[in-house]
This record gives structure tokens, C-alpha cells and sequence, in this order.
């Protein structure tokens, strides 16, 4: 049996879909919100989709199954979470399923699990989805990351479903950058189509935006095919073409110069920074990254932001 722990929209829309397979456990920690959704079998973050019978609410670590446990928790909570429920994670696989940098430290998902529980068996879920397709049933295609090849076999079945098709790789440095990354250009994306600079504009900033990917995953030792698969290519896609994307949406509001929700968790923000400090430290040139870290801290506008990236001296592609 598997269990996902973080019951917002992209964990709940896993374990509606991994309930197609058989039973499937949901963990919170609002003990209130938990028993609201048990009781309406509706989940307010993913509204119109029913729960399945297969699938079992809770907010008590003590009730979870035997089996993997996928994270669903926001990039920036990971380590708190895996730090307060250290004992009832330790031992077990630990699928994150979070797309990020930890500002703090510069670290990866599977680093910050890695620092807080040494020795635990971790793997990486990514790949160009959105909640409501997934729990809506539509094909959707991820990548599992594991450095052990015979627990990547074993998650890669346990978490195929009917719609939702699994690759795996053992390439996690690579997986874990491109899930992270591409949140970043897409809130340049969203800032370039809210401010009416185009389609054109778009692509240009999704083609350098993944130079600036390669350049730095190709650093960190991650591998080329990598980013050029789901985790990398195909979720900048996505995220950089949808308003469904939170990162692409926060960068529509700061194009059109408008407010936007500050309850609604945008991946991209933190980690656009922590990847410009650790491209300094590194010496590596990372303009878009730059630019989108100059407009969440309102240091510059987007027109300011497209005359710092056109005035960049002329090179080879």
C-alpha cells in the first residue's frame, strides 16, 4: 500500500489517482480539515473531483500502511516536515514530490530528506502534470528519479496507473534541477505575456531559459538527456505556457502589475533565489534567473527587466 503525506491539491490528485490501483491512504496534519474531508469525501484545494472509496483520510502518522510514502508538501516546508516526523519517516522510502531549491541551503528535495534522515532510501517524482488532470483521470507522463536501480523498478510499478505513466531514472541531480528550474522561467514567461510583450518574447525566454537550465544542471553534474526529457523540457512546457501553473500566473499578475494571492505557493519565487546565490558563488551566468529575481523583489519592472536581457552583448547561440 502507498500513502501520501500533504493532503493540498497536487498530493490529494495523487492519491485519487493511485486508488485506481487499490488502496491508498491521504495524511494531513489539520486534524479539522482532515475529518472535513473524510466526512464530504471533497478536498476545497481540488474542487469537483469525489475521493474514491479506495482511498482512506487521515491526520495520525500512526495509521499509515507499510510501504512507500510520497511527500507532497511545499519545497520550503520539506525539511520541517521530515525534521517533526523524523521517527514515524525514518526507515521508510520517501518519494518527494516537491519541485525546488531549498532557499536556506541551496539543497535539493532528496538532499534536505538525505541531511535530516542519512541513509534513507529517497526517490523523485516530477514531470510536466497539474492536479486537475491527474485526478480528472487524463494521461499524464512523470518522472521517478532513484539512485538505486532496484527501487526505481519497484516504485515505477507501485506508482503506474491507468493514466499516469511513470519513467524512471537514476539521474536525481538532473530530475530534481529541471523540476526546479523551470519554475523560474516560467515566472519570467507569465511577467513577459502579462506586460503584452508577445508570443515571440515567450519562446525566446523559454529557449534561453532552458540554455540557462542545461547550464547550470550540466554543472552539477546532472545529464544532458536529463533535462531534455520530462523532468527538464517537458515541464518547462507546461508550466511556461499554462495559466493552470502558479509560477507562470504569479508572473502574469507582476506583467499586468496587479496583486496576486500570497496564500497561493509559488515554487519559483524562493528558488529563483537561491539559485542566483549559488550561480555567484559558482561564477556561472544566469540572466533570466536574474532579471525574474529583480521583479518578485520589485527592483525592477518588466520593461526594465527585457532591457537588461536585450542589451546583453551579442554571442553564438
Amino acid at each position: 500500500m502507498t500513502a501520501v503525506l500533504g493532503a493540498g491539491a497536487f498530493g490529494t490528485a495523487l492519491a485519487v489517482s493511485l486508488a485506481q490501483m487499490g488502496p491508498v491512504t491521504l495524511w494531513g496534519r489539520n486534524d479539522y480539515a482532515m475529518s472535513r474531508i473524510a466526512e464530504t469525501r471533497q478536498n476545497p484545494r481540488l474542487p469537483g473531483v469525489t475521493l474514491p472509496d479506495a482511498l482512506t483520510v487521515t491526520d495520525d502518522l500512526g495509521a499509515l500502511p507499510e510501504g512507500p510514502l510520497l511527500l507532497a508538501v511545499p519545497m520550503q516546508k520539506l525539511r520541517a516536515m521530515v525534521t517533526d516526523h523524523a521517527e514515524a519517516l525514518r526507515g521508510r522510502t520517501l518519494v518527494a514530490c516537491c519541485k525546488g531549491i531549498e532557499l536556506s541551503t541551496g539543497l535539493s528535495p532528496l538532499q534536505v530528506i538525505e541531511e535530516v534522515l542519512p541513509g534513507t532510501m529517497t526517490a523523485q517524482l516530477t514531470g510536466p502534470s497539474f492536479a486537475a488532470d491527474i485526478a480528472r483521470g487524463l494521461p499524464t507522463a512523470l518522472t521517478l528519479a532513484c539512485a538505486d536501480e532496484a527501487c526505481s523498478r519497484t516504485l515505477q510499478s507501485a506508482l503506474s496507473t491507468r493514466n499516469l505513466r511513470i519513467y524512471r531514472t537514476t539521474d536525481v541531480v538532473g530530475a530534481a534541477l529541471g523540476g526546479a528550474l523551470k519554475n523560474v522561467i516560467a515566472i519570467a514567461c507569465g511577467a513577459a505575456m502579462g506586460a503584452g510583450l508577445g508570443e515571440s518574447a515567450r519562446a525566446a525566454l523559454i529557449t534561453r531559459g532552458y540554455a540557462e537550465m542545461q547550464r547550470l544542471a550540466l554543472a552539477l553534474g546532472a545529464e544532458p538527456e536529463t533535462l531534455a526529457g520530462l523532468s527538464g523540457f517537458g515541464d518547462l512546457t507546461l508550466t511556461c505556457t499554462s495559466a493552470q501553473s502558479r509560477n507562470y500566473a504569479f508572473g502574469l499578475s507582476i506583467g499586468k502589475g496587479e496583486g496576486f494571492d500570497p496564500s497561493v505557493t509559488v515554487e519559483g519565487a524562493a528558488t529563483a533565489r537561491a539559485v542566483q546565490q549559488k550561480t555567484d558563488a559558482m561564477g556561472l551566468e544566469m540572466p533570466i534567473t536574474g532579471v525574474v529575481v529583480g521583479l518578485i523583489d520589485g527592483k525592477m519592472d518588466v520593461g526594465q527587466a527585457m532591457d537588461r536581457l536585450l542589451s546583453r552583448p551579442l554571442k553564438e547561440e
